[in-house]
């Protein structure tokens, strides 16, 4: 069965280009044009991947892709923005609300296909090898609802948080090098900088406590016990 791509961008050429390309490679695309289409799409269609624009009417990307990772029924889909918003702070700001990939426009369609392409096998990987629940100390992280409960309290982390804080605890003790939390958590074909990681941990932490992971200086993080 042919894997589904949502395309959304306001611009009419840009989805008409990119949807060439991904339907002579096989895949079944869908298109919307504004951040509010985006969702209605996104439910109705249940994609495997959405490239979302970032400007956009009616509501913008950044937004969409927070109200897309709410949606329970969409909590395993992949996003990844498709932007001309170069600026650090935006890749910042795509990935915490829970982007998979942030692409720079202009697009380069052999670029593009790659990065699509390294997406879906990595994510089909992940689901094949992953211990569904974790249970450390007083937090417990489960895999089927995408929850994580520490003292009675459920949380639903952004689909990043949550997947860094799994990579982590799931090896308690262990220290995890920057390279590596980028390898397994982003993908060597996704380029993020140091920040993107601190930015991540210090919202897990404001979340679940300052005291769980620990920053060993020069090397990575850990998760204690």
């Amino acid at each position: 069965m042919a894997q589904k791509i949502l395309i959304v961008d306001d611009d009419k050429d840009i989805v008409d280009l990119v949807r060439y390309n991904l339907e002579k490679e096989g895949y079944k695309c869908y298109a919307a044009y504004d951040g509010e289409q985006a969702i209605e799409k996104a439910r109705a269609k249940n994609p495997d991947l959405v490239l979302l624009d970032i400007m956009m009417p009616v509501l913008d990307g950044i937004e969409a892709c927070r109200q897309i990772r709410e949606i329970d029924a969409l909590k395993n889909v992949l996003i990844a923005f498709l932007t001309a918003r170069g600026e650090e702070y935006s890749e910042i700001a795509g990935f915490e609300v829970g982007a998979d990939d942030y692409i720079t426009k202009p697009i380069k369609p052999r670029v593009l296909l790659s990065r699509i392409k390294a997406l879906l096998k990595r994510s089909r990987a992940k689901i094949k090898d992953v211990e569904e629940v974790l249970d450390c100390g007083d937090v417990r992280i489960d895999r089927n609802t995408f929850l994580v409960t520490t003292l009675g309290k459920d949380l639903v982390l952004p689909k990043k948080e949550f997947e860094l804080l799994y990579l982590l605890a799931s090896k308690p003790g262990k220290v995890f090098s920057r390279e590596s939390i980028l390898s397994k958590v982003w993908g060597t074909e996704v380029f993020v900088g140091d920040r993107t990681i601190d930015v991540h941990i210090r919202k897990i932490r404001e979340k679940i406590g300052e005291k769980k992971i620990k920053t060993v200086k020069g090397v990575g993080y850990k998760f204690k016990l």
